[in-house]
């Protein structure tokens, strides 16, 4: 393919998957090139659903979680590289994230206003703690049964940077993926400008708060808006602590830039956990940022 890109017409290719709504945008020299170039991408992000997703019985993911209390299960590189990162992230965060946590589920429906009670917090937190999963000879063992691992933590950006890595190989230069605003960008419109790129106000469904001019790398975004209900005056979201089970309260919303998908949403996921203290975390990291605290101020660098 020629990186001769000024000339191209910019194509976007919607598709659904992990859920959401998604699309691949990318210059390209016709219509049926970028359908074949994305749909190459979509078949990526796709086979990362099948894989990894835990709202299948057949995915690798509820293979491993079948296996709790039983026995070790056998991974391949992808998915030890996956493990490891967990691990990674883990040890960053000093527990706050933590891939085992998404028993916490059973107890919160962000579709009903109700609060699950100590005790039954209590019994779940027993099975959460990724310092008690074994991992060694390239296989993973959840030591109690109802354990469960999920790495819907960073799955969907993971997905977003394979597929941008199949389109690089294909030699695409100006372009990104978007899935559900886990995004990986390519490089600039055809022109050389940046994608101007719309950070959704976490209390306004249809309006932005700012526009983000991007290039390459990855932008992510964690808040307290996409799923959670209300209560006496209180907002309970889907973001939880793994060491209490309770929702996070302290931001509404955290927009990263980085040069990955994975490594923005890593850091927008962790912002969130560590509540009061996410600011000076997101500051020390260096990357760009938008973040909006429990009263509505807006903090950022970019």
């Amino acid at each position: 393919m020629t990186r001769t890109v000024s000339s191209w017409s910019v194509h976007r290719c919607p598709f659904r998957a992990m859920g959401s709504a998604c699309e691949v945008v990318l210059a390209a020299s016709s219509v049926h090139d970028a359908q074949r170039l994305a749909q190459m991408a979509i078949d990526e992000v796709l086979r990362i659903e099948r894989k990894y997703s835990r709202y299948t019985t057949e995915s690798l993911i509820a293979n491993i979680n079948q296996q709790a209390g039983l026995r070790l299960v056998v991974c391949d590189d992808e998915t030890w590289a996956l493990l490891q990162y967990a691990s990674k992230l883990h040890e960053q965060s000093q527990g706050l994230f933590d891939i085992t946590s998404g028993v916490f589920r059973q107890a919160w429906n962000f579709q009903v206003p109700a609060i699950p009670s100590t005790e039954t917090l209590d019994a779940l937190r027993a099975k959460v703690g990724w310092h008690k999963v074994v991992l060694k000879d390239q296989s993973i063992a959840l030591p109690s049964a109802g354990m469960e691992i999920d790495l819907g933590g960073f799955g969907k950006e993971y997905a977003a940077d394979r597929a941008a890595q199949v389109l690089q190989a294909q030699g695409v230069v100006s372009g990104y993926v978007n899935l559900a605003g886990d995004m990986r960008f390519l490089g600039p419109k055809p022109t050389g400008e940046p994608w101007m790129i719309g950070i959704q106000d976490p209390r306004h469904a249809n309006q932005v708060v700012a526009t983000l001019p991007i290039t390459q790398g990855g932008l992510a975004t964690s808040g307290d808006y996409e799923r959670y209900f209300e209560l006496n005056g209180e907002r309970y979201c889907h973001v939880l602590n793994p060491f209490t089970g309770r929702p996070v309260k302290y931001w509404r919303s955290v927009s990263v830039t980085a040069p990955a998908a994975v490594v923005a949403g890593c850091t927008s996921t962790m912002t969130m956990l560590k509540e009061e203290e996410g600011l000076a975390f997101l500051q020390a990291t260096g990357f760009d940022f938008l973040a909006i605290d429990h009263a509505g101020k807006v903090h950022m660098r970019q």
